[in-house]
């Protein structure tokens, strides 16, 4: 498949993979569910249905589906479904390309995604492992249209599956979906969704269901469908459960039977749908009947044999059914929302909170905006918002929290809002400004937590939406997730800010210009902690004739170790303004620290440059060595005399080491994190660190010094900052 990304463009009405709508491109279907433009219908998808259908037989997997790319390219629609998926994908119906699932990682990368199993799903995609605590393998693969990625396939195996992708398999995977983007192309443009992916049923599934059914088992037998529902009971299974056969057939057993209704009996249902593997339980049918069901699944539904369990005879504690249906949460809706609050808590920052629900939650419900409110001094202030056009929000800044408006009322009262309509809005709050945003139906969320209410999360729909009971539910119980992350996250940004802060002005704002020297430094936080660390560098002036560089590293990377940092950073300026020399600098700085009672360490590493005799002298403690880089291109690691790291030994001695420094030799000063990685080879990074400065140690020091830190900038994840200082001499 390659190893690149290819360009993405949107399926659903609008742009094709050449950026115009119209002509031979693949349109792209809007906002769904679709208004007075009709939906396709499998007639119209006939084409890409047929090839969909064919994904058992080719590749062995027994349920899947097809996502088209929306609208501007950052949100996946489902379009169809594959056998039982459809009832399984609720909560991914919407998904975005953002997201860290498999399908948005096939799309950003454009490669196959292959999970050989429940461990590697736990192991790389944590979040849909909670949503999905079956066993089974899946399989996620980028389609494309004239070379541009316009949707993805995904397929699901059953649990016993090898946990490597068979290479015939793989070759089936990437034929599907070849055929699947051909399929695409010809098919009439725009597409346009309904509100639900069309189900694609395994052909074969449909043929005489009561005699295949009944053949396979004996006892009661029952029979569901890919989507939960009953289609057979016979008559042996209706006796059993006290139910009429005409009242059971199109009920979901456990919406049907109340004593059905612990989701731990669903939850047994869709694990042998998902693992295609047999499962069983028992349960007791009032008043006293205990009854034995096992289930056996295949690519068409599961068959459930209905017997009698053979219990010990004992006294059992009446339980009164209530005379009413009660609403209950369902396995699928209690497991998007762990899904959800998973994601919520790996966000640090308020506006990763934000990115997280705009990214995560409302593609989920088929949303199209959200903005997020908070109550501060007496007045509602905006704290991030998606979706919304530019400078729309912003103007509801600043409201009272004495003015009636669905957003005060949301952050002033813990009870959630839920508007369908427009109409239904507009009765409550006429001519209010909130009521023209160009959205349809709204969801007011209370932020409650620790018993404070400390603002509202409002998503928008761009058409009437219909919030069912449950969806109400999942999305209260989301209003409380948000509230904690936002509260975490408040704080975090608080000492985030304060930390950044102080870390700002210890490191120099400027470097000094110096007659016969070129200086450049490059500084990286630590992507993990708070961004800020004990990292630091100095270039001190000590008298015309000499030049003072200091580099550290203070154990940590919060605020304590940019305190550090700033107290051993004064220290040295301090003592290098006395005209000390290196090995007094660092003994007296080693001193001072200490003193002060902290048990945090550093490194660092004094240089006294001497600008007449183009030589310098080197008092380190315990710092990475240095690397020089000649006249002639070769680089070099020094091996300087070295003393203990900072607040080991209060009486440690420094020796100083000689350096020449003639026109045209460049010195590189860096920190461990430019070098080290977790399970890296140190030597190894080394010399490669030195290769790139040989090979590039002639540019100007600016584009050397981004070249050098470049590989650590464009990491994902800095377990360490990195901080460099290039000092070049040149003629005066």
């Amino acid at each position: 498949m390659g190893g690149e990304s290819r360009p993405a463009a949107s399926l659903l009405a609008g742009g094709g993979p050449g950026g115009e709508a119209g002509g031979g491109a693949v349109g792209v279907v809007g906002d769904r569910p679709g208004g007075a433009v009709p939906v396709a219908d499998q007639g119209e998808l006939a084409a890409v249905v047929e090839v969909l259908q064919r994904a058992p037989g080719l590749v062995g997997a027994h349920m899947g589906g097809l996502y088209l790319l929306g609208a501007g390219g950052e949100v996946l629609e489902l379009a169809l479904t594959l056998g039982a998926a459809r009832q399984f994908t609720r909560g991914w119906q919407h998904v975005g390309v953002a997201a860290a699932i498999p399908v948005a990682d096939a799309v950003r990368t454009g490669e196959l995604v292959w999970v050989g199993g429940g461990e590697a799903m736990a192991r790389r995609y944590p979040r849909v492992a909670v949503a999905m605590p079956y066993a089974f393998c899946l399989a996620a693969l980028p389609v494309t249209v004239a070379g541009a990625t316009v949707g993805v396939v995904f397929l699901l195996w059953p649990a016993a599956h090898p946990a490597e992708l068979p290479p015939a398999e793989r070759q089936g995977l990437e034929r599907l979906a070849e055929e699947l983007g051909q399929a695409l192309a010809g098919t009439p443009q725009p597409i346009r969704l309904g509100p639900r992916p069309l189900p694609v049923v395994p052909p074969g599934g449909a043929a005489d269901l009561l005699t295949a059914t009944v053949a396979r088992l004996p006892d009661g037998v029952c029979a569901l469908g890919l989507d939960g529902r009953l289609t057979l009971v016979s008559a042996q299974a209706a006796r059993l459960l006290g139910r009429p056969a005409a009242e059971l057939i199109g009920q979901r057993p456990w919406a049907a039977l109340a004593w059905l209704r612990d989701p731990i009996y669903e939850y047994h249902y869709r694990a042998a749908v998902i693992s295609q593997e047999q499962s069983s339980f028992v349960a007791v049918c009032p008043p006293d009947h205990w009854l034995y069901f096992r289930l056996y699944p295949d690519l068409y539904g599961v068959t459930v044999r209905v017997t009698a369990a053979a219990v010990t005879e004992r006294e059992l504690p009446a339980v009164p059914l209530p005379p009413e249906p009660i609403p209950h949460t369902r396995p699928g809706a209690l497991y998007h929302i762990l899904h959800l609050a998973t994601a919520l808590t790996e966000a640090a920052s308020v506006q990763d909170v934000v990115s997280m629900i705009a990214d995560q939650i409302v593609p989920g419900f088929g949303g199209q905006a959200v903005a997020v409110l908070l109550a501060e001094s007496g007045k509602l202030r905006t704290v991030g918002h998606r979706g919304y056009p530019p400078g729309l929000v912003d103007q509801f800044d600043g409201t009272p929290l004495t003015e009636s408006t669905p957003g005060v009322r949301a952050s002033t009262n813990p009870v959630p809002a839920f508007f369908e309509s427009r109409a239904e809005l507009d009765r409550l709050y006429a001519g209010r400004r909130e009521t023209q945003d160009g959205m349809a139906a709204w969801a007011y969320l209370p932020l409650v937590t620790s018993g404070r209410l400390i603002g509202t999360c409002v998503l928008a729909f761009a058409e009437p939406h219909h919030f069912a009971l449950e969806e109400r539910a999942v999305l209260t119980a989301l209003g409380g997730l948000i509230a904690q992350a936002l509260d975490r996250a408040r704080l975090y940004d608080a000492k985030s800010g304060l930390a950044h802060g102080l870390q700002d002005s210890l490191l120099p704002r400027a470097l000094p210009t110096v007659p016969g020297l070129q200086i450049a430094a490059r500084y990286l936080p630590a992507t993990e902690g708070m961004d800020v660390g004990g990292d630091f560098y100095d270039l001190i002036r000590v008298d015309h004739g000499a030049l003072a560089v200091v580099i550290g590293d203070v154990q940590g990377h919060n605020v304590n170790a940019a305190a550090l940092m700033g107290q051993i950073r004064t220290a040295v300026r301090a003592f290098a303004t006395a005209d000390a020399d290196p090995s007094t600098v660092m003994a007296r700085t080693n001193r001072l620290i200490t003193d002060l009672g902290t048990t945090l360490l550093a490194s660092c590493a004094y240089l006294r440059v001497d600008l007449v005799r183009r030589e310098a002298q080197l008092a380190d403690a315990g710092h990475p060595a240095p690397l020089l880089r000649d006249r002639a291109g070769r680089a070099r690691l020094l091996t300087p005399h070295s003393g203990v790291v900072l607040n080991v030994d209060p009486d440690a001695e420094y020796p100083q080491t000689r350096i020449r420094l003639p026109i045209g030799t460049t010195l590189l000063l860096y920190t461990d994190g430019l070098v080290e990685t977790p399970g890296g080879d140190l030597d190894q990074a080394l010399g490669r660190l030195a290769a790139t400065f040989a090979r590039h140690g002639g540019e100007p020091l600016d584009r050397l010094a981004d070249t050098l830190i470049g590989q650590s900038g464009q990491a994902e994840t800095r377990t360490d900052d990195v901080a460099l200082l290039l000092v070049r001499s040149v003629p005066t």
